[in-house]
C-alpha cells in the first residue's frame, strides 16, 4: 500500500517518534509504515486521518501491483 505519511508528518513538523506517541504506536511502526513495509490495521489507519484532519485516501492508496 502506498501511502504520503512522510508528506503529512513533515507537513506538521513532526518526527516519528512524536507522532506515534499521539497515535498510540511505536516510532517503529510508523517507520514501517512510512518505509512500505508495513500496512496499518483499519484502527490505526483511522487514528491517523483522524489527526491529520483528512481522509484515509488522503493518506494512504492502495497499490494494485
Amino acid at each position: 500500500m502506498r501511502n504520503e505519511l512522510t508528506v503529512y508528518r513533515a507537513k506538521h513538523d513532526l518526527t516519528q517518534e512524536e507522532l506515534a506517541k499521539e497515535v498510540g504506536v511505536t516510532r517503529q511502526t510508523i517507520n514501517a509504515i512510512e518505509a512500505e513495509r508495513y500496512d496499518p490495521s483499519l484502527e490505526l489507519a483511522f487514528k491517523l486521518a483522524s489527526y491529520f484532519e483528512c481522509s484515509i485516501e488522503d493518506i494512504f492508496r492502495y497499490d494494485v501491483e
